[in-house]
């Protein structure tokens, strides 16, 4: 039996292959949707080229190789991604709904206007991603690596970023009511004109990090770290576990509003804060459709 499926993955694999090496020739652009046992696709296929609208709800992808692809408006609720490699590709306005992204690799890559609802990204790696006006109610960034990912206008509402790292993040202009940052490495990112209403920083580091102009109502700064914070014109008046000696190493204003009681901190040096250039993303794959691997046990 396993000869006979070693024989149907390998002849199915050809036959796809055929489909792309004709499709080149004839300069057409192909869609080919797949039609493989969920346990074969992910070690049977590495995708590139173009599958816009491409509908892969519920597929096995874990493993799958995806560089330079062009994805977008691409449906893949509920899809299995553990582990795919998503380097430098276009899902912009792509829909991953309650998929299973952990481990994914999406450095470089472009998701803006991208759903993640409940989406399972744990241990992701995103450094340089765009996620621009991405969608991440309920989603799972704990263990991340975002480092210089583009959040700006991003719905982050409940999101668990927490042991997440993200050096020279945008996060500006968020909605990140009840978002969870505990223990997550934020310095030196952009968080200016974010609604981070209840979200927990507790034990996170937000060492250089902008703040201005964001509300902060009931969210909890426990042990949190503020070296060299620019919190001017930030709404910290209902901020749950800020402290003084918190406060004396931000560096705020008169247009900061503390918790009563509390001193603002003028710093004299002028913050420079210059975040990381994003990675840029890897070469497209040469010129072509669809590639097709075949690997047997």
């Amino acid at each position: 039996m396993k000869q006979i499926a070693s024989i149907v993955r390998t002849a199915l694999a050809a036959t796809l292959a055929g489909m792309a090496l004709a499709s080149l020739a004839s300069g057409a652009s192909a869609e080919i949707t797949l039609r493989v046992q969920d346990r074969d696709v992910a070690r049977m296929v590495s995708l590139g080229g173009s599958c816009t609208r491409c509908e892969l709800s519920g597929r096995n992808l874990s493993g799958a190789t995806l560089t330079g692809a062009n994805f977008i408006n691409a449906t893949l609720v509920g899809a299995n991604l553990r582990g795919a490699e998503l380097i430098g590709a276009n899902f912009s306005a792509s829909d991953f709904s309650r998929a299973d992204m952990s481990g994914v690799e999406m450095v470089g890559a472009n998701f803006t206007n991208a759903v993640f609802t409940r989406a399972n990204l744990t241990g992701a790696e995103a450094s340089g991603a765009s996620l621009v006006q991405a969608i991440f109610e309920d989603a799972n960034l704990s263990s991340a690596e975002l480092n210089g990912a583009n959040f700006n206008r991003a719905n982050l509402t409940r999101t668990n970023l927490s042991n997440s790292e993200m050096f020279g993040v945008t996060l500006a202009n968020v909605q990140a009511e009840r978002a969870d940052f505990s223990n997550a490495e934020i310095n030196a990112s952009n968080l200016s004109n974010g609604v981070f209403d209840r979200a927990n920083f507790s034990n996170a580091s937000l060492d250089s990090a902008r703040l201005t102009g964001g509300s902060f109502d009931r969210a909890n700064f426990s042990n949190a770290s503020l070296n060299r914070a620019d919190i001017r014109g930030a709404d910290l008046s209902g901020a749950r576990g800020l402290t003084q000696d918190q406060i004396s190493e931000a560096c705020s204003d008169g247009s900061t509003r503390l918790p009563s009681g509390m001193r603002p901190n003028s710093c004299s040096m002028r913050l420079r804060v210059r975040p990381p250039t994003p990675p840029a993303p890897p070469a497209p794959p040469r010129p072509r459709n669809f590639v097709i691997a075949s690997s047997e046990r």
